[in-house]
């Protein structure tokens, strides 16, 4: 038994041996969350003598405290919701803006058939030859 802690070498090494399978997010053990309660089930050793190991918990705190708890495949999917969030705020507001342009496209689409049904109308009126009954000419 080492000095900093009150278990075997064996019991930290499976410990240790754990802690970066767990870190390394590839688990044998347990479902792979950072928990010591999977730190214990990943090492085949009780959660009492994993309490005993001071030093190993102490590495566990640090790496933690410094990295959070999440497994590198949690940290993977968050970061991929993060992003698709973020695609997602960019993507409303281009549908948004298209919604827009759409919405003044219409009414310039409409003001413009309006005023080419006025022409055609107006067209239509001017373009009217009226027929006059022809008179027979007389002789001269």
């Amino acid at each position: 038994m080492s000095g900093t802690t009150s278990v075997s070498a064996k019991a930290e090494h499976k410990l240790r041996a754990a802690m970066d399978r767990l870190l390394a997010g590839k688990p044998q053990h347990s479902d792979g969350r950072l928990t010591k309660n999977n730190l214990a089930l990943e090492a085949g050793v009780s959660p009492a003598t994993m309490f005993r190991a001071k030093a190993v918990l102490a590495d566990w705190d640090a790496h933690i405290d410094a990295h959070g708890s999440l497994t590198p495949g949690e940290a993977r999917r968050d970061a991929d919701i993060d992003d698709l969030r973020r695609q997602l705020a960019t993507a409303k507001k281009e549908i948004t803006e298209l919604n827009r342009r759409l919405t003044a496209a219409t009414t310039v689409i409409a003001s413009l058939h309006h005023d080419n049904q006025m022409l055609r109308a107006e067209d239509e009126a001017a373009s009217t030859v009226v027929v006059f009954p022809s008179q027979p000419r007389t002789g001269r």
